[in-house]
């Protein structure tokens, strides 16, 4: 639980905070890494992009440390030495995706009403897992999907990540309804349970094969229903 809140409060505090850092400027791209037992140095902003892409496209599970090794152009004991293991890879890789990729999704809670919130959350992430440039799908939701026991840890880091997100909306939705943008029966908490649920469902249809068009047809049903003040 205390892991959750953390991160509902690192989510907020970019929010009020921003700009938000961009794709290749999440860490300092100046920083350099030895490696253990050879005179190699490499880039660590270039190299956890592309484990990024490899976690994203595998899974946490079904990225094996070759296939890690070999995208990011470094051997094991580089790895361990600049990294850690795999685990605390994958972890340092998601802060990536999260002030990166998924950037969009934070930027969206500054819209000024909610409808317009959850516009830009919505229509942002098909764009987002349509990209022809990069895995379809969602990092944080097809991450673990398949992880076993043994890796437990990073099944619950990946539910406790999404958890904070739906619980920054939920938060910026309470703030719209003390602020009359929402009716006075609308539940917060169940429309960011509902948005979130959408998400997950279409990145589950994206990595399926789902087009930008498809998914954006999903969007403007749902937003028919969406609670104002015309209609409270």
């Amino acid at each position: 639980m205390r892991r959750t809140r953390n991160w509902v409060d690192i989510l907020y505090r970019q929010v009020l905070k921003c700009p938000y850092s961009s794709y290749n400027g999440g860490v300092n791209s100046s920083t350099s890494v030895k490696a253990v037992g050879r005179p190699r140095s490499f880039d660590t902003s270039e190299v956890l992009d592309r484990a990024l892409e490899v976690f994203w496209r595998k899974g946490y599970e079904g990225a094996s440390l070759s296939d890690l090794t070999k995208a990011m152009g470094i051997n094991r004991p580089s790895l361990y030495a600049a990294f850690g293991d795999k685990e605390k890879l994958f972890r340092k890789v998601l802060d990536r995706y999260a002030e990166g990729p998924a950037s969009y999704s934070i930027a969206s809670l500054q819209e000024p009403t909610s409808r317009a919130v959850v516009e830009r959350l919505l229509y942002g992430t098909v764009d987002f897992l349509t990209s022809p440039q990069k895995p379809h799908g969602c990092l944080w939701v097809q991450g673990a999907l398949a992880c076993g026991n043994g890796a437990d840890s990073v099944r619950k880091e990946l539910i406790s990540r999404r958890m904070a997100g739906e619980a920054a909306l939920r938060q910026r939705l309470n703030r719209a309804k003390s602020d009359g943008d929402l009716p006075p029966e609308a539940n917060p908490a169940s429309l960011a349970r509902y948005v979130v649920t959408l998400i997950q469902g279409m990145s589950i249809q994206a990595a399926g094969g789902a087009t930008r068009r498809d998914l954006r047809h999903v969007i403007d049903i749902a937003l028919q229903s969406w609670p104002s003040r015309r209609n409270a």
